[in-house]
Parts: C-alpha cells; structure tokens; sequence
C-alpha cells in the first residue's frame, strides 16, 4: 500500500498495529477523547526513598512502558542510572518512551535491548551506536518515530499509555514539587516532561537538592508525584549547555542565514506583531542576530518568539524586540537562567506547543519557522532522520509541528562533504513538501510553486538569486556526482508518524 507522498508501507505491519497512511496535513476539526492516568492515593508526608533500586522495585513489572524526559541532552545522569537497576532486577518487555534519547543513553539502551530488557521504542529520534544498531536489525519491533506535538497527542490519547515516568530535576521537595530553574543542573523549562507528569500511572522525581516544602514555583506538583529519589548527582551542567550556544563563523552558514534573514524580510509576515521559531544551530542563531538588527532597522517588534529557546532569543525579550518568549526546552544556560529571571518567558508543555488535536496550539499561531534539513528533494519533502547511509541519525523533534507556520523555511547547504543535500528524493520523509515554503542555501533559494504569492514577494530581492528547486538539485549533482543508491533488506526497523499519528514513511534495515 501507498500513501499521499507516494512512500510504499508495509500492509501487513500497518493492519498488525492499526496504523493509516498519511494523507494530508490538513488535520481536521475531530473530536477526541482524552486518557487520565491512574492514582495511587497518598495519605503521607514524604514520598523520598532511599534509593533507586528501591523505587524500581515497587514500580516496574514485566511488559510495562516507561519513560524519560531529554531536558539534560548529554548531561543527563538519571536515564543510565535508572536502568541500570531496571536491568539488574531481571525486568523484560518494556517499551521505552522517553520524549528523545541522546547520545549518553546509547550504551545502555543497547544493553537493554540484549538484555531482553526493552522490546520497544518510541522517541522524537536517536542517533549514534544506537542509531547504528537499530538500522542493523537490532531491536525486535520496529521504532515509532514521533514529533514532540505528536507524542503529546500520543500520550493524551493513550496510544502512549506511561506506567512509570522517571523524571530527573534540579530540585524537588519532600513530596515532589518541581522546577527545573534552581540547583546546581539547571535546564529551565520542564515542556517535554509535564506531559509524563500529568499522565503517567506512577511519577518517580530523582533530584540531587530536596529543598523546603513547599517548594515554588512548581511545575511538576505533588498532586502527580509518587515517590521522589534523592542521588548523588542528577545531571552534568556543562553538558546541558554553557553561555550562548555557538555563534557560527563559518561564511557558508553566515551566507545562509544572511539570505534567509532576507527572505523574512521580504516577506508579507515580517511586520509588527509578527512570531518565530528558530533552531539552535550555528546558523540558526545567526539567523536571530541578522533577524535582530532587520527588526532595530525596520522599527519592528514581534509578539512571541517559540520552541527551543537560546539566549539570542531571550536577549530580544529583555531588549523588548519580543515580547513572549514561549518556551518548551532551553537549549543553553542563558535561556534557562532567563526563565527564572523573566516573567515574560512563558514555560509551556508540549501538548501547548504543538499538540495537533487541542483547542489551539502555540504552532497553529507561528508566523516564520526556519527549520534545518539533512535532506530535501525536488516534491520540497524533508529528511531529518536518516544519513546519506541510510542509518538513523536523526530526530523529528518539532519539524512538522513547527512547518505549519506561514512562512516555513529550510536552511541547508547545497551540499555537505561530497553529498547533495538537494536530492531528487530524500531517503525519508520526515516533513512533506506541502509543509514547506522556500529552501534557502548559500547559492539561492528555491520556492514551491504552491506559493505563488511568496514568487512574486521574493523573485527580486536584491542579492537572493532564485532557482527552481530542481535547478538546485541539478546544481547539487553536478559538484559531486550521483550517490550509488542505497541497498536495505525488507525489514522494517522504524515506522515515521507524522503529527497526527498516520504513517508518512518507514525505515527499512541497512544491508550489512
């Protein structure tokens, strides 16, 4: 069977889990049905215990799911800690549904598996030995790949259905009030863990800083916390990130984020009022700084800034060019010290962010998004979770979620290395070209006939030459040639949802 983008899916897989096929973006107006979680009333006054071993022993059985939260990126200490005891106590089955895994889970997440330990994953992506081993066949069931919205969606309509969340904080008191701006592992804004908090069967908080009850403000309370875990050290703070994230140098990612910059501004959407995401990359946060000194120019603020949050972003707030800044995940020490600081930086779950099926999700309401690409191909689809290999190496993160925005851009180079990044087909669909608006790279920019509109506001901007995204991928091919064309086997090892939960592409197994 085929779907809307023409991506061949496994019919028997699709009717074994009761999937769909991708259609459309267009999600509709359904009426839905929301989960609640199981209670396990307390009547006490302390919910820490003494260890790790203890609380996995009085809430992981054989087959459940569990979950995690990726606010600590490499820095995180509670993920391998965790299961490492869940390994040691001869527990089997589980699926494991942490909102990303990063590099430091790997190894253990590879034991895991092995182990018998973990029989399934969902996650926004995976990259690394991880990445590796599972494109080689190594887990027994296909990998759910979901967008940060679409796991929100997931979890609220029980398609996740968490029996035990493990989510480390900075701090926590006695009974489990939580924030994730005081303590010694910083990483302000708590988006993807409360939606585990408020769903999850059971909620184990490990901190390293119990502080005094009650503990405010509080984003995780102790109306949905069952036990708290005291350990030695609950993340690495270097390694969550230090200062600004990298300020880029490089004069091809400068050339890219200067054009993208001219791109918005030259666009129908750049005036007061106006919202954005950006990314955190060297070139996204040029993007932001170029965006800056256009909005000083041009005497123009923007209502709200969303996502991922760094501190060029949270700059533009105390400089009052922004006026929100919405943020779901901080991906530097300054955004997160800004959160605690600034009233006006807004913590919000992910389900607020980018839930597809709510009452109105912050996306719904993004005016530019500027969002990268591993590859993009000539129908404008995007890849952000496989290599020129084939090997997962990748994650969804917010990619769809934030393509419904009005002006959505991908900022890539034309070629990375001696490989295209404009393809005439990208290995996998992550983001479909529908989403997609104008491809901005260091030669020129391609814009999708669909938005005649935008080829009229940007055919003659100064300095911004413009291709047919075919043109690009002609030019991309002649700098190094056509790749040998990948050989996989007939196994499926990862499905892609897209954010309304149909199946817009699957990964089949790398040929050893």
């Amino acid at each position: 069977m085929k779907n809307s983008v023409d991506r061949e899916l496994p019919a028997e897989l699709m009717s074994k889990l009761n999937y769909q096929g991708f259609e459309s973006t267009e999600i509709g107006h359904p009426e839905i049905q929301r989960v609640a979680p199981t209670v396990h009333v307390s009547t006490g006054d302390d919910k820490v215990v003494d260890s790790v071993a203890d609380v996995v022993k009085s809430t992981v059985k054989d087959g459940m799911t569990i979950s995690f939260h990726h606010h600590f990126r490499n820095g995180d200490f509670v993920f391998n800690q965790v299961m490492r005891a869940i390994i040691d106590a001869g527990i089997k089955d589980l699926t494991l549904a942490p909102s990303s895994l990063t590099g430091v889970m790997n190894d253990m997440v590879i034991e895991a598996i092995k182990a018998g330990t973990i029989t399934n994953i969902t996650s926004s992506g995976m990259r690394g030995s991880l990445g590796d081993f599972v494109s080689h066949g190594g887990l027994k069931n296909p990998v759910i790949f979901r967008s940060h919205g679409n796991r929100a969606r997931s979890i609220e309509h029980g398609d996740i259905k968490i029996d035990v969340a493990f989510l480390g904080v900075p701090n926590a008191d006695r009974l489990g009030n939580a924030n994730g701006m005081a303590g010694k592992a910083v990483f302000g804004s708590l988006g993807y863990a409360l939606m585990d908090a408020q769903y999850a069967n059971q909620v184990v908080l490990l901190t390293d800083n119990i502080v005094a009850y009650p503990n405010t403000p509080a984003s995780i309370k102790q109306t949905q916390v069952d036990y708290v875990v005291q350990v030695d050290q609950v993340g690495d703070p270097d390694k969550i990130g230090s200062g600004a994230t990298r300020f880029t140098k490089d004069p091809k990612e400068l050339k890219i984020a200067q054009t993208v910059n001219d791109v918005i501004v030259n666009s129908p959407y750049f005036k007061n009022g106006f919202s954005f995401q950006t990314g955190s990359g060297g070139a996204a946060l040029a993007v932001t700084r170029y965006l800056r000194q256009a909005m000083l120019d041009n005497q123009i603020k923007a209502s709200f800034a969303l996502g991922g949050i760094t501190k060029p972003t949270t700059d533009l707030l105390e400089e009052g060019l922004v006026d929100k800044v919405m943020d779901v995940q901080d991906f530097d020490k300054g955004a997160a010290a800004s959160m605690h600081a600034n009233p006006n930086q807004q913590e919000i779950d992910a389900s607020w962010y980018a839930d597809p099926d709510n009452k109105g999700a912050m996306v719904d309401q993004l005016d530019v998004a500027i969002l990268s690409a591993l590859e993009i191909d000539t129908h404008f689809n995007v890849n952000v979770m496989s290599g020129s290999d084939g090997v997962i190496r990748g994650a969804i993160g917010g990619h769809q979620d934030a393509a419904t925005a009005k002006l959505t851009i991908i900022s890539a180079p034309l070629v990375r290395g001696r490989l295209a990044t404009i393809v005439p087909d990208v290995t996998t669909i992550v983001t479909p070209g529908d989403s997609i608006d104008v491809v901005v790279t260091e030669y020129g920019i391609a814009i999708n006939p669909r938005r005649q509109d935008l080829v009229k506001a940007l055919s003659h901007v100064p300095g911004v030459p413009v291709y047919t995204i075919e043109e690009l991928q002609q030019l991309a091919e002649k700098k190094v040639g056509q790749p040998q064309p990948l050989e996989f086997t007939d196994r499926t090892v990862a499905l892609i949802e897209y954010r309304d939960g149909t199946i817009i592409d699957t990964i089949k197994a790398v040929k050893d």
